[in-house]
């Protein structure tokens, strides 16, 4: 099993498995992460050619073009979900992520991960949270298996779940004890993508606010978006130049805690500060 990486995970984008030539496409599009998608935007008609579709997208070597692939599966609590596993632990050139949807319960994660782990699969998983039930289990799944790299908050699922209006207030307790679950195991998190494609003011607004809660980035509905995800999710400049210099304080201190600046930094804030060190650097930044 491949360990965890830290990588730029600001911006993401589906891209349907029926129709594999727009994989080039997405890749090429800025975006950090593409997810090929077998689940809510294929119909069940279709689900058997669009699995067979995007797994033999990764018959062929990838290029290392710093871009982040997954694929997102149906539910393992569905029929068309234990269908996309099985072709998986079939083929001998897996995709290197999978994305969990629905992700209920520990159980539906460690179960996959002992199957991947039986089959030799280094596949790393990405898990959603969207239903209630996710939610109030949220902490568990996040600590469950060390193959989950980042988790995603699935608001629009959750809104109709909970029967609450798709907005930023009547979610902000959903959104954030997502990414609450996520920190604490070290985790990625990842906010909804924003609907409205004409309110491009909108969509950075919630992407900021998204950013103070401690997201690493947000989903797009299209590559318009992508730029502006980008840059609000980038470290700025004076923020990379701080890490790096707390780093190098407390390497030179060996101890537990500095003071910089007249201000006193403990040494769990290194997390945060390796993680923006670590993202800038592979960034060229």
């Amino acid at each position: 099993m491949s360990e965890r990486i830290q990588r730029p995970r600001r911006s993401f984008i589906f891209t349907p498995g029926l129709k594999p030539e727009m994989f080039s496409k997405a890749l090429a599009s800025g975006t950090d992460i593409v997810c090929v998608e077998l689940e809510d935007g294929i119909a069940p008609k279709d689900k058997d050619a669009a699995r067979k579709s995007a797994l033999a997208l990764f018959e062929k070597p990838q290029a290392d073009d710093g871009v982040e692939r997954i694929v997102r599966i149906n539910s393992m609590r569905e029929g068309f979900g234990i269908a996309d596993v099985q072709a998986i632990l079939a083929t001998d050139t897996p995709p290197p992520a999978l994305m969990m949807p629905k992700v209920r319960t520990p159980d539906e994660v460690v179960i996959l991960d002992q199957l991947l782990t039986e089959r030799g699969h280094t596949t790393r998983l990405h898990v959603i949270i969207e239903t209630n039930a996710g939610l109030e289990a949220a902490y568990d799944i996040a600590h469950c298996s060390p193959r989950i790299d980042a988790m995603f908050f699935g608001g629009v699922d959750m809104a109709a779940e909970l029967g609450c209006k798709n907005a930023w207030e009547p979610l902000l307790f959903a959104r954030s004890s997502v990414a609450h679950a996520a920190a604490s195991a070290g985790l990625d998190v990842i906010d909804v993508p924003y609907l409205d494609l004409e309110d491009p003011e909108g969509m950075v607004f919630e992407a900021r606010k998204s950013k103070d809660l401690g997201f690493a980035g947000k989903g797009s509905i299209h590559p318009k978006q992508i730029a502006a995800l980008n840059e609000v999710f980038t470290p700025a400049q004076a923020d990379i130049e701080r890490a790096r210099h707390i780093i190098k304080t407390f390497e030179e201190a060996d101890t537990g805690l500095v003071v910089i600046d007249g201000k006193l930094i403990e040494k769990p804030v290194l997390r945060e500060m390796n993680r923006i060190a670590i993202i800038a650097e592979r960034m060229g930044l």
